[in-house]
């Protein structure tokens, strides 16, 4: 007979449990609180059910509430008859995996969940629509791009620093020279003391870039394509088809994504057309008459659209251009 919880955990306790935050000592309090009664697990995969509902729409009535809970009871069941007296807490853990505190949160697109295993991993995920910044334990900020996956430890061991990703990341590494930072995926592998790098990676098609802004960074292929070491303003370009590890600079127009930002050095008026046809998925038509010689170098936050970016370039009277949006296409020209 299933005993009912004693005790309601704390809701911010919880949240930081879910989105692993936890100290120890919380992590502790949890462990108990969830071992205290099966319906205080019960009550966390409720949570995770409901989030699910208001993630599909703005609303949930209370019929489907009801059908939710009548679904997860059912799984409950399963899994109990499966899982007789294993403990609890690595059945349900696989489960929480978003957290909304007990309301509808649609929108809600970053999530983190932890899972108990011998490393106590985390893992960092964004959705489609968002970039999300995150503290790694060591003090390496990194930046998720849109669609990533990071997967983590709570705490770096004594050996090394050890991180898996795939999707697209900025890394701002803390020095340890004794603590060599590696960030795997599933084509390369960089290794790092201390420096600043972007890492994308296509888990599909095994192939993935690494682009050095400052420090020193080892880059090694995993399928045997060799190793190199980069300089800053490089990348190594692992392709998909050949499998081999180039080296090639870096372009002089850049959209620094994680601070939502173009830096530009010495661009001409081609690289600024490319840079922004690739932010923004227009096609950049230039007149024959464009100055190829005149460049500008800055930096420019990125606006929503080409337009407001475009206008933002003309302020600058670096470079005299004129533009008109016809759809999906600007034709861009040298001003009159």
């Amino acid at each position: 007979m299933m005993k009912e919880g004693m005790n309601k955990l704390d809701e911010e306790l919880m949240a930081k449990f879910l989105m692993g935050e936890c100290s120890e000592e919380e992590l502790c309090k949890v462990n108990a609180w969830l071992d205290e009664s099966d319906g205080n697990a019960r009550e966390l995969f409720r949570i995770e059910q409901i989030y699910h509902l208001g993630k599909s729409e703005e609303f949930a009535d209370e019929k489907k509430i009801e059908k939710a809970e009548k679904q997860l009871f059912k799984r409950l069941a399963q899994e109990e008859a499966k899982r007789n007296k294993v403990r609890r807490l690595n059945t349900w853990m696989r489960y929480a995996a978003m957290f909304i505190g007990i309301f509808f949160i649609s929108g809600l697109s970053y999530h983190i969940y932890q899972s108990q295993s011998e490393e106590s991993k985390l893992v960092a995920v964004t959705a489609r629509d968002e970039v999300k910044e995150l503290m790694l334990p060591d003090g390496t900020k990194v930046w998720l791009n849109k669609h990533t996956t990071l997967k983590y430890p709570r705490e770096f061991s004594e050996k090394g620093r050890n991180v898996y990703m795939e999707g697209e990341a900025y890394f701002e590494v803390k020095r340890n020279t004794a603590k060599p930072f590696i960030v795997r995926s599933e084509a390369m592998q960089v290794r790092v003391l201390g420096t600043v790098f972007n890492l994308k990676s296509d888990k599909t098609n095994r192939s993935a870039v690494a682009t050095l802004i400052k420090g020193e960074i080892e880059v090694k292929g995993n399928h045997e394509e060799g190793m190199i070491v980069l300089a800053p303003g490089q990348k190594a370009e692992l392709n998909a088809v050949t499998r081999r590890l180039v080296v090639k600079q870096v372009d002089t127009g850049i959209e620094n994504w994680h601070n939502n930002q173009f830096v530009f050095e010495k661009a001409d008026i081609f690289t600024i057309a490319r840079t922004l046809e690739n932010s923004y998925g227009v096609k950049i038509i230039l007149a024959p008459d464009m100055d190829a010689t005149k460049t500008y170098s800055g930096t420019l936050k990125k606006k929503d659209n080409v337009e407001e970016t475009l206008n933002l370039i003309k302020s600058t009277n670096a470079l005299p251009i004129e533009y008109k949006i016809v759809g999906n296409s600007v034709f861009l020209s040298s001003k009159k």
